[in-house]
This record gives C-alpha cells, sequence and structure tokens, in this order.
C-alpha cells in the first residue's frame, strides 16, 4: 500500500526536509562524562525525560461507546497544486484491518470524511458503509475541478443530492477552498471561502439535514515566519510546504471571518468546523463565534495538543458547549508522518487519557518528540455526562442517528 502523508489527502506534495536541517542547541551533558558538557546537540536529537513523578493512568477502552467524526480512509488519487481531480480515490486500509481496532477502543463508529466524488463516492460507500453500516459513515466532497465551468453552482448542489442517494451523510470541506484552489483550478487568483458559487451548495446541505465538516485554516503559527519565535519551528522547518506565510495567501484571521460569513448566510446549515473551530489556540474567540453562530460545532482532531496545555480554559469550554463538541481525531491509517493522526490504539489511548483523567504532564502523540510542538499536556477529568455527549451523542444527533 502507498504512504500517505499529511497533505495528501489535499492533493498535494509534500516536500520533507531532513533533520539534519535542524539548527542545533547547547546541552548541559549527554552522559555522566563531564567531557560531554557544553558540546552542541542537534535539535532533532534532543529527548529530555521528564522527572516529575506524577500518577499515570492507563485508559484501554473509552468509557462510553465513541463515534469518530473525523477519520479519512480514502482520499482523492489525482491533484494539480493541492487541488483534488476526478473521481478516482485511493484507499489506505481495508475494512478487516480497521475492525479490530475498533473494537478493542470502543469505536462504534469511523465516519470518512474524504469519501470523494461520483463514481469514486459510490466506491467509497461500497468499500466501508455497505457492508457494515452500522460502523462505517461516508462524507462527499465538492467537485473542486469544475467551479470554473458554467453553471457550477447549479451542479455542485445537484451533485449533493445525487451522493445523498448514493450513501452520503455529509458534506467534507477541505482547505482547498481558501488555501489551494484557485479561479483557474491550480493558476490564477485563490478561490474565496465565502464565493457565493458555493451558496446553493451549503443550502442543498441545510434542505437535506447533512451536516457540513469544514477545515478552512491552521495552527496561527503557520501564518507566521518560520524563524526563532515560531514556537512550531520544528514541525515546519521539517514541513516548509505547510506554511502559508508570506505570497498570496490570507492571513489566519482572513480565513476565519470568510467562515463566519459563511455559517451567518446558512444558519440552517449545520457545520462541523473541524479542529476545534480551526483556532484551538484562541478559545475565546471560538466561543464568541460559537454564541454568535448556533450552527457551529467543533470537533477536536489532533488538536488535543493544543487543548492540553490549557486545561483550565478547555475544561471550561467543554462545560459551556458541550451539546456542540465532537469527538474527532484526523486519524489515517498507514504511511502518514504525523504521529498525532496514526490509526491506533495508542492514539486512541492518549484521547481517552486526556479527556477522562486529570493526569499531568501526558504526550499527546505516540512519538519520542513531540511532533507539533516541544510541549506535553493535561487531562481535562470530563464528567460521565460531557463524555457521553462529546464521545456519541453530539454526533449521532447531527448524523441522524436513531441511538
Amino acid at each position: 500500500m502507498s504512504g500517505i502523508d499529511r497533505r495528501s489527502w489535499l492533493g498535494s506534495l509534500g516536500f520533507f526536509f531532513a533533520a539534519s536541517r535542524l539548527p542545533t542547541i547547547r546541552k548541559a551533558s549527554s552522559s555522566s562524562s563531564p567531557e560531554s558538557a557544553g558540546k552542541p546537540l542537534q535539535l532533532a536529537d534532543f529527548q529530555p525525560r521528564s522527572m516529575l513523578h506524577v500518577p499515570e493512568t492507563k485508559v484501554p477502552r473509552s468509557r462510553y461507546p465513541v463515534i469518530d467524526i473525523h477519520t479519512h480512509l480514502s482520499f482523492s488519487a489525482k491533484s494539480a497544486s493541492g487541488v483534488g481531480i476526478g473521481e478516482a480515490m485511493k484507499y489506505l486500509a481495508p475494512v478487516d484491518e480497521l475492525l479490530p481496532v475498533m473494537n478493542r477502543k470502543n469505536i462504534r463508529i469511523m465516519v470518512n470524511l474524504t469519501g470523494g466524488v461520483g463514481k469514486g463516492l459510490e466506491e467509497s460507500v461500497r468499500k466501508y458503509q455497505q457492508p457494515y453500516p452500522e460502523r462505517f459513515i461516508t462524507f462527499t466532497e465538492p467537485w473542486w475541478d469544475r467551479t470554473n465551468q458554467p453553471g457550477y453552482s447549479k451542479f455542485q448542489a445537484d451533485e449533493i443530492v445525487r451522493a445523498q442517494q448514493a450513501g452520503a451523510r455529509g458534506l467534507k470541506v477541505l482547505k482547498t477552498l481558501g488555501l489551494y484552489l484557485r479561479e483557474g483550478i491550480s493558476k490564477g487568483p485563490l478561490v474565496k471561502i465565502d464565493d457565493s458559487r458555493f451558496d446553493a451548495m451549503w443550502e442543498t446541505c441545510g434542505s437535506l439535514s447533512l451536516p457540513v465538516a469544514i477545515h478552512v485554516s491552521d495552527p496561527e503559527a503557520f501564518f507566521l515566519p518560520i524563524d526563532r519565535f515560531n514556537e512550531r519551528f520544528e514541525e515546519l522547518n521539517n514541513h516548509p510546504d505547510w506554511s502559508f506565510y508570506g505570497g498570496d495567501f490570507p492571513s489566519n484571521a482572513e480565513l476565519l471571518e470568510a467562515r463566519n460569513r459563511v455559517l451567518a448566510r446558512h444558519p440552517k446549515t449545520q457545520f462541523i468546523v473541524l479542529h476545534v473551530g480551526n483556532d484551538a489556540e484562541n478559545l475565546p474567540y471560538v466561543g464568541e463565534c460559537m454564541d454568535r453562530f448556533p450552527n457551529m460545532h467543533v470537533e477536536l482532531g489532533a488538536r488535543i495538543g493544543e487543548l492540553g496545555r490549557q486545561p483550565r480554559m478547555t475544561r471550561k469550554f467543554f462545560e459551556k458547549y458541550q451539546d456542540r463538541v465532537l469527538f474527532g481525531t484526523d486519524a489515517v491509517p498507514h504511511g502518514t508522518d504525523t504521529p498525532q493522526q496514526i490509526f491506533n490504539d495508542e492514539l486512541y489511548e492518549i484521547y481517552y487519557r486526556f479527556l477522562e483523567t486529570e493526569d499531568e504532564y501526558l504526550d499527546y502523540a505516540p512519538a519520542p518528540v513531540p511532533p507539533q510542538g516541544r510541549w506535553r499536556i493535561y487531562g481535562v477529568g470530563l464528567p460521565d455526562g460531557i463524555l457521553k455527549k462529546v464521545y456519541y451523542e453530539n454526533a449521532a444527533r447531527l448524523l441522524g442517528l436513531k441511538n
């Protein structure tokens, strides 16, 4: 099976810098020998071991059944400059590889957000949802490569209807919209998130009760220079193509406000704004948006590294918006170079520990070096009533599940 990196679902090419490009730092000592003191150490090789003596709780199985609203089991097979092209799909794992992990970790349902379009969507439904309708749910995507064709608005709205008839239970909008899609698909000015040609698509989703899972931005650090002041320097230095600093990219704030205009124009459409509203570092702002837009919901995918280092504020956020926060991981089976997204037992155990315990200073990803930033997190110890909602009930309501 071919590998996939973080941007393969977006159809873009990944470019990776070797660890040797990382700067050196001074170390106190790497051994008991005084001769080693003061010698340089590659930052990529720095793996400090915590001296804290704190409880460590093993949570091998979630306390209540889980709907993982944010996974990627398939992705577009062809792309042009970050824009998925055509109907052909690639699949990352067969059902018989997924079900054992799901059963061990108490995952009742996995939602494959990137289910594709047209024949690709039909194939995705046949591979996962059709044989196991109680375990897998499939979302469709917009036809990005047709957005510059005449009559696209009506075409896309009609395709949403056809996608639902084919089995799709929602729509997934990648950050293709706002950061990759251009007027000439891969050339010309960027297409704005609130472009009116998508209004019929949003409205159709609302009329059919299909939730829209939308990702329009990335962490704030991705919009800043990759320099010594950037707390995610290692991550961005290793993956410079993840940076949206400079060029003709909008600012993070501009992207979020454009998204907000979409939410305001389509109040009957339910939006799941992924990655904690695309601004997990700024929960007060996310809360303001939740207050303004009753049709806005959020999920946790690949952002417990942000939430867990502000546990008191995060706990208050869960308490206030407990009916609109969903469980998600952004899990990808096989081949991704982002350990915080690799679909396996350990990934889910970390999420469960974060949500169910008050453990201190734990890893947010199964990796020897924290992959997103050099910090650790703290559990928020949610009460049972909130856990039930976050793990299952909130997603079940949006997806129209009976139980």
